[in-house]
This record gives structure tokens, sequence and C-alpha cells, in this order.
């Protein structure tokens, strides 16, 4: 059985290797952009605090980003549509 950790590790690393067609930059960004835009602020805070070296590249730049108050712009449509249905959805279901 994993901890909420481990799967938050795992969850971010999954989302940066979907957006390995990207450049390594802009796949950066794409990951930073939808845990912004889709994860509880829970999730963010305990992925903050969490051991970056143990993330991917892709998703570890993304987190540390994000962390350092980064604010990517919507880097697919997923995300823009989450901004004009304002509902607010996140991962965690």
């Amino acid at each position: 059985m994993s901890s909420t950790i481990e799967t938050l590790r795992r969850m971010a690393d999954d989302i940066a290797r979907n957006f390995d067609a990207m450049a390594h930059e802009n796949s950066a960004l794409a990951t930073a952009d939808h845990i912004k835009a889709f994860w509880d602020p829970r999730m963010r805070d305990m992925i903050f605090a969490d051991d970056h070296s143990l993330l991917s590249p892709v998703a570890r730049q993304a987190i540390e980003h994000l962390q350092a108050g980064g604010n990517p712009s919507a880097q697919t449509r997923a995300t823009k549509f989450n901004k004009v249905d304002e509902g607010g959805r996140s991962d965690a279901g």
C-alpha cells in the first residue's frame, strides 16, 4: 500500500510524462499549469514539503516553479477549459 506522498509523487511524474513530447521547459510549465489548475491546495502543500529529488526532472522543475511563486499561463486546452468552467476541479476526485 502506498502512502499519500508516494501517490502524489507518482501523479506528478505521470503528468510530466504525459507532456514528454514537448520541449523540457514547455513540459515543465505544462506540468506546473496542470498541478496549479487541478490539484487541491492541500495536495500542492504536501508535495511542496516533500523531497523534490525523488521526482523526475520535469516534475521537479514544475513543483519548484510553483513553490517559488511561478504562475504559468494555460499551457493546454484542458486548463483553459477549467478557467472558463470556474467550477473548480481537482485530481482529488
